[in-house]
């Protein structure tokens, strides 16, 4: 009664799974919309709506903008993560990090400038609510 022929014929979004085995380097840039595993070594921009692993024998060297990140091997730049960046043990990281949320096992290296954007949000709108109104005389 309520279903149209339009969404009989629409495929559903799955999302893409892109590998860089190890032993493999790759220098450029990359767009996608998929998940990427990285297990060998990247250098240059990685842009993905989805997840970037990278693998402990992994290497990013740049700038990398994703929705998620789980990282075990070693990262060096920019990295740009909208919700939850995890950082395994065996992890290594330097660089300027920006991301809505954070997770660091015990063990990892984590050198890096950090800064929470849900974390900035709330304390810039706590603070607007505890200034007091000025009254001129």
């Amino acid at each position: 009664m309520f279903s149209s022929k339009e969404n009989k014929n629409q495929k559903p979004k799955v999302m893409e799974r892109n590998v860089v085995a190890k032993n493999t380097t790759i220098v450029g840039d990359i767009k996608s919309d998929g998940d990427f595993r990285i297990d060998g070594t990247l250098e240059g921009t990685l842009i993905t709506n989805g997840r970037v692993i990278i693998g402990a024998e992994g290497l990013i060297k740049g700038k990398v903008e994703a929705a998620n990140a789980d990282i075990e091997g070693k990262f060096s730049g920019e990295l740009f993560v909208s919700n939850t960046l995890t950082i395994k043990t065996t992890a290594d990281i330097s660089g300027d990090v920006v991301i809505g949320k954070l997770s660091v096992e015990p063990g990892a290296s984590f050198n890096a400038t950090c800064a929470m954007k849900g974390a900035i949000k709330e304390l810039n709108s706590s603070n607007e609510q505890k200034r007091p109104t000025e009254k001129t005389a």
